[in-house]
């Protein structure tokens, strides 16, 4: 690889395509006619709520370990994650016949926390706002000889995560622009990768939530650049500071990132449930939420949009969706 060749390409995600066939599902892809009068665009929502473990997270998860030689599948895997990348490891470990470490904060979704644990994994918990995660996975793959499988910082992660963009596009064709959401970056890189290279006039936009506006810092910077640990309902984009790898991608790949309150994040969920008839985590509403508010701003004709996650439980989410919020 040349130094002008991107970590992650075309080629890479079509690959993981071929390795996940027939294991990952094939989500369906929506449209409301109410959504498309409100945004104004053809909207069309690819239900990652939908896939295995509920969320995206399995695509990257499962190609990461698939590409592991039969050693280091002998020994095992680990991985740190909120709650859906936990669940996506713990699943893609056991499928290939080998065990996971999971590091989790101790304040992670119990249901998320539950589906790891009904995987197969072992749990190791740290607190968010004083632990180091990464860290403590570093260590646990140093001390016990086990595959690191972060849950964006990998090119293969990245690549699978790509397949999701890539299945949009060769159902419903090319797309004038592309929305997801926004977290360590793994998601929007990869889509992006994935589209762009299909069709390199085709818009990016990445959605975070106001509290977690790392990214959309760090593209005005010109460099990564650290916030404190998000206070917001959308738990899966709780973090501080971008990939390395994935804001290399994403510095040259996202055309934008637009900001989505909490309240704005709860509205969509409504929608999604009351219009639509499915069920989205916060993380996985955020795209929505910047359609129904018009954050993303004046957009083209047909909009690919990722719905990433539905990992969610009902009293959660009966509490976030409820008049009282």
């Amino acid at each position: 690889m040349t130094s002008s060749t991107p970590p992650v390409t075309l080629d890479d995600v079509r690959d993981a395509a071929a390795r996940l066939k027939g294991v990952a599902h094939r989500t369906p892809v929506l449209r409301s006619r109410t959504l498309d009068a409100i945004a104004g665009t053809e909207a069309l929502l690819k239900c990652e709520n939908f896939q295995r473990v509920g969320a995206f997270k399995f695509r990257g998860a499962y190609h990461a370990v698939s590409r592991l030689t039969p050693g280091q599948l002998t020994r095992g895997v680990v991985a740190y994650s909120s709650g859906n990348h936990a669940q996506a490891v713990a699943l893609a470990a056991r499928e290939l016949g080998t065990t996971a470490v999971i590091v989790m904060p101790e304040d992670a979704p119990r249901s998320k926390r539950d589906a790891a644990v009904a995987y197969g994994a072992e749990i190791v918990t740290y607190d968010r706002y004083t632990g180091d995660r990464e860290a403590i996975g570093e260590a646990l793959a140093a001390e016990r000889g086990l595959a690191l499988i972060p849950p964006y910082e990998h090119p293969h992660v990245i690549a699978g995560q790509g397949t999701a963009a890539l299945e949009l596009v060769e159902e419903v064709g090319e797309v004038d622009a592309l929305i997801a959401p926004v977290g360590g970056g793994g998601l929007i890189a990869g889509s992006a990768t994935a589209v762009k290279g299909l069709r390199p006039a085709t818009r990016v936009i990445g959605v975070e939530p106001e509290a977690g506006d790392d990214t959309r810092r760090s593209l005005e910077a010109g460099r990564r650049v650290a916030v404190e640990v998000p206070h917001t309902i959308a738990d899966g984009q709780a973090l501080p500071i971008p990939g390395e790898l994935t804001f290399s991608l994403n510095r040259r790949l996202l055309d934008e990132v637009v900001l989505v309150s909490d309240d704005e994040i709860r509205q969509a969920m409504r929608f999604a449930f009351e219009r639509l008839k499915i069920v989205l985590e916060p993380s996985g509403a955020t795209p929505l939420a910047a359609l129904l508010t018009g954050r993303a701003g004046r957009l083209p004709r047909r909009v690919g949009v990722i719905l990433s996650g539905g990992n969610i439980d009902a009293g959660r989410f009966a509490r976030l969706c409820g008049t009282g919020g």
